[in-house]
């Protein structure tokens, strides 16, 4: 193993993010990262989930314990993934920074990262750390049950239709709040409710049709829809949002207060607490599953707070 300088930072940089905004502008990121002195080593990810192995290989095999992710919220989430499923090091040996290309950087909004190359390069080089609650996720994909870990905020229901018609959009080019708000719009004439039960500590706490539900450790999703307003990200608790069955109309005409959380307040929504929920449906598959905007698989899924459990860079 390369035992690397404990000033070198290893950088991940995902070239499609942004609709290829990040290949376009690394160059400029470079200069800008020379110019404040940080020493680095860059690698580009080829497929979904490179992110993940190339942090896994960076800590284990060449002995970086600092990590610069260059892209959205999803390449975060892949990146997060190698970092807790390794067990070279403990996670909160590693240092994890972000800058910012992607549409959504939701994972930002939560600490008024700035949003300038070069404002984002000098929080990274300050080191000032928080020690950040991570969830854990067991869920089925393709009759496997699976585990995933996410730094902010996991969608149910309605909003996993909408995470998953928005990566399609992604793929085929289209990004930003505009295409997410128009997956959404779409959504609504697709989908309808499901039945879910949802259990915290092994005791049942709700039962019923349900539009959409948030489980999560931050406050934004959607390119800044504020789903739990209420979340402290190093309690060791989840915030839970569930939206009960509403109408689609209503849903339209509230859409404004998903952004202040104001809708936490209508009749329709119950909230929660806890740091495990355990969510059954009937049918038992029914309930879609995504996590910091990437689409992963379906009900039953079990949910388990890991606290303070990595070092990410804030402002």
């Amino acid at each position: 193993m390369k035992e690397q300088s404990s000033k070198e930072w290893y950088i991940i940089v995902n070239p499609h993010a942004g609709s290829k905004k990040t290949q376009r502008d690394w160059p400029h990121i470079i200069q800008l990262l020379d110019g404040e002195g940080i020493v680095f080593q860059s690698v580009f990810t080829e497929f979904q989930y490179h992110a993940t192995e190339l942090a896994r290989k960076a800590i284990v095999n060449m002995g970086y314990r600092k990590l610069i992710v260059v892209g959205g919220d999803g390449t975060l989430n892949e990146v997060l993934n190698g970092i807790i499923t390794q067990d070279t090091v403990a996670t909160t040996d590693i240092m994890l920074g972000v800058i910012s290309v992607g549409t959504g950087n939701d994972w930002g909004r939560m600490y008024n990262m700035p949003s300038t190359y070069i404002d984002q390069i000098r929080v990274i080089k300050k080191e000032k750390t928080f020690l950040h609650d991570i969830g854990k996720v067991s869920y089925m994909h393709n009759e496997d049950k699976k585990i995933h870990h996410f730094i902010n905020i996991a969608g149910m229901g309605f909003d996993a239709l909408v995470a998953k018609k928005s990566n399609i959009a992604k793929q085929r080019g289209a990004s930003g709040v505009i295409t997410y708000l128009i997956s959404l719009l779409t959504s609504l004439f697709q989908y309808g409710h499901s039945y879910i039960e949802i259990e915290k500590a092994n005791q049942k706490i709700f039962s019923g049709k349900v539009f959409s539900m948030s489980i999560g450790i931050c406050r934004y999703n959607g390119g800044g829809m504020m789903q739990l307003p209420n979340a402290i990200p190093d309690d060791g608790l989840f915030d839970v949002t569930v939206i009960r069955k509403v109408s689609k109309l209503k849903v339209i005409m509230n859409l404004s207060r998903l952004y202040d959380g104001s809708f936490i307040m209508m009749k329709e929504v119950d909230t929660f607490t806890g740091s495990d929920f355990k969510i059954t449906s009937i049918p038992e598959n029914n309930v879609f599953l995504e996590t910091d905007g990437e689409s992963l698989g379906n009900s039953p899924l079990i949910f388990h707070v890991l606290p303070r459990a990595i070092k990410m860079l804030i402002s």
